[in-house]
């Protein structure tokens, strides 16, 4: 059952909280475990950034995004990407029309809420190139006219790591356009017996909670989300830890890291820890939810030497010593009224 608008933007954190809790409860309905992300998707929804789902087949990547943009509402598309794919094949092209003697425009199916990038690794240069423009402008230029992409627009692609046939690996500024990368895991004993239990039958389908309108103020709560300045400091403490780490006493990570995160990774982190913070509803980021996002918002953005590679050093492990030692702010809680007063060092 759809809900009705409800400002939930003019609402309290809590009460949009509750309906992205309800959201996410309905997803689940069909997803058994990966609760990270599932709780990922809806973070990259409601920070307005693209989101990548990197995992082995069958781990529920592809059903995840169905489930999930059928809850959220809007139109969704899945494009299955081949090696002989074409730009016009997803952005669309113009076709002669011999009765009116003029060109009309033919818009591809990236124009819609939620496209579903089936394994993008398996796509030409040339059609990643196209997809970085939507990505990055949300918009779309065929036959000399500008096309702007739907509101809300999100893209969420899957990505196989062991794929070697007829695979072209994202480039660093495609990559670097993804707000979240998140990496999927095999399910827990408990969850695959549960999937068995589960799928063997008829499958459970989501019902829909959101609708573009409700994302649209959500998106809007989620942006006004209160950043302490020592919060923020941290923030950019982190992404200039993965360029400098001698100066934070990681000298060792010299070796280590070749490129470090952009400046994108410092927006991705405050959208993110806005997003997160709003889903467990507070309308202030702590510094944990900078924490909880670290990994999946810069991993993807730190390129290492051709030592680290050699050493079997993944990014992930790379993000996780600079959480470990930037230390963060200190929040002081204030006894009589019970709520986080200004953090400090």
């Amino acid at each position: 059952m759809t809900s009705s608008p409800i400002e939930p933007a003019q609402q309290s954190a809590q009460a949009a909280s509750k309906i992205l809790a309800d959201a996410i409860a309905q997803v689940q309905r069909v997803i058994v475990g990966q609760e990270h992300m599932v709780e990922q998707l809806m973070v990259a929804l409601l920070a307005k950034g693209h989101c990548l789902l990197e995992g082995v087949p069958g781990t529920a990547k592809t059903l995840a995004v169905r489930s999930f943009a059928t809850v959220v509402g809007g139109d969704f598309a899945r494009i299955q990407f081949t090696p002989d794919l074409v730009p016009s094949d997803i952005v669309g092209t113009r076709i002669y029309s011999a009765s009116k003697e003029t060109f009309d425009i033919q818009l591809g199916p990236v124009f819609v809420n939620f496209v579903l990038a089936d394994e993008i690794n398996r796509a030409p240069a040339k059609v990643q190139s196209a997809m970085l423009e939507i990505m990055a402008e949300k918009q779309v230029s065929i036959g000399g006219r500008t096309y702007p992409a739907p509101d809300p627009f999100i893209v969420i692609a899957t990505q196989n790591p062991i794929e070697s046939e007829g695979v072209y690996p994202l480039p660093e500024a495609q990559r670097d356009r993804f707000l979240l990368k998140v990496d999927v895991d095999y399910p827990r004993g408990n969850e695959e017996f549960e999937i068995l239990r589960r799928m063997s039958v008829k499958a459970p389908s989501p019902n829909p909670v959101l609708n573009t309108e409700i994302v649209r103020q959500l998106q809007d709560k989620a942006s006004s989300i209160f950043v302490h300045n020592l919060v923020a400091e941290y923030i950019v403490r982190l992404v200039l830890a993965s360029r400098n780490p001698a100066d934070f006493g990681m000298p060792d990570l010299e070796s280590v890291i070749s490129i470090g995160c952009s400046s994108r990774a410092t927006l991705g982190l405050v959208a993110a820890s806005r997003a997160l913070a709003l889903i467990h509803g507070r309308d202030y980021v702590l510094p944990t939810d900078v924490q909880a996002v670290a990994k999946d918002v810069m991993a993807h953005r730190v390129l290492l030497t051709f030592d680290a590679l050699a050493d079997n050093i993944q990014p992930a492990q790379v993000v996780e010593r600079i959480v470990a030692m930037v230390p963060p702010p200190t929040p002081v809680w204030n006894q009589q009224q019970g709520a986080p007063m200004p953090p400090r060092r």
